[in-house]
């Protein structure tokens, strides 16, 4: 017997919000004051959904960001505190095979929490180098939700083949899949352009969740080809991709001229225009209050099909999570 509470996600009005890897980057506790004032304000504004996973932290901070979310929501108290819906990724790493183990990570990310995941999802499919291993995974991630430990159950980096296979798998034992996460922005269309995510899950009832809507930074118009560039792998990505997508910033650039937002407003609401759930993170209030200006407004038809001109004619993309399958 299913003892499930129905999980109501945000809707795109109301906006929505990352909460990840980036939180730990450069990372010390004389930030967690400032972390607990971005997450009130983006909840005091309506920004109720919460991403995270249980792989986000490593060494000393392993957990962290668990740790952290589940203590802001905790300590949070007013409007929309009711609303607060914290989702995590739960990894499949290579001594995860079975449906205890993923039990076992799901309650470890909840002690972490201090409270029940609301929405659980499996990080990533094993199908391009173990498809073995994802059954015992998947089994346990539907029986988390028939014992009532989560209120909805997602994926991550699945594609249209394999979601396909595991919504076949789950409809069996009655289980849908809430919501399905990947990467997606004007320099990452594929998932929707070649693999037909977007259709399949409108079709399956599935809300498609786009991670790194802003490509890492790329989308912001911060960097330019002779300026500074991150350190390590990350500017080396920057300056082999920037030169070839000078079209998409500058057509980014022109309508936020025009809307008098930002660049990175501009691109997030695309990804709101394509009925896509996106997950900008925020590590400080600046960038918070950047987020926030995305929502309330829709960019028109016209200056989509602008956008989506751009970004078929552009000549470089960003490179695709290597755990994205077909």
């Amino acid at each position: 017997m299913q003892t499930n509470q129905t999980l109501s996600l945000p809707n795109m009005g109301c906006g929505t919000w990352a909460w990840g890897n980036q939180l730990l980057w450069g990372y010390n506790e004389s930030m967690d004051d400032q972390l607990q004032q971005v997450f009130n304000l983006c909840v005091n504004n309506g920004v109720t959904l919460f991403d995270t996973g249980d792989s986000y932290g490593t060494g000393r901070l392993n957990g962290r960001s668990e740790l952290l979310l589940g203590r802001f929501a905790r300590e949070y108290d007013g409007i929309n505190k009711n609303n607060i819906c914290i989702a995590t990724k739960l990894a499949a790493y290579p001594w995860r095979w079975t449906r205890k183990s993923i039990i076992s990570a799901c309650n470890a990310s909840a002690k972490r929490l201090g409270k029940n995941v609301d929405l659980v999802q499996m990080h990533w499919s094993t199908a391009n180098y173990a498809p073995w291993q994802e059954v015992g995974l998947l089994d346990g991630l539907a029986d988390l939700y028939e014992q009532g430990l989560v209120k909805g159950v997602g994926l991550s980096n699945y594609g249209t083949k394999r979601l396909l296979w595991v919504h076949k798998r789950f409809q069996e034992r009655g289980i849908p899949i809430k919501t399905l996460q990947v990467q997606y922005s004007l320099l990452s269309t594929y998932p929707v352009t070649e693999l037909g995510l977007k259709s399949v899950c409108d079709d399956l009832g599935i809300k498609l969740i786009a991670y790194s809507p802003l490509a890492l930074g790329l989308l912001t118009g911060k960097f330019s080809e002779n300026g500074n560039f991150p350190k390590g792998v990350r500017g080396i990505l920057f300056r082999q991709i920037l030169p070839g997508i000078q079209g998409i910033l500058g057509t980014l650039q022109s309508i936020a001229n025009s809307r008098n937002k930002t660049m990175s407003q501009v691109a997030i609401n695309w990804c709101i225009c394509k009925g896509t759930i996106p997950i900008p993170g925020a590590k400080n209030l600046e960038q918070a209050q950047q987020n926030l200006g995305t929502l309330g407004w829709f960019l028109n038809d016209g200056e989509v099909a602008e956008l989506d001109n751009a970004a078929a004619k552009s000549e470089k993309k960003m490179v695709q999570n290597i755990f994205q399958t077909k």
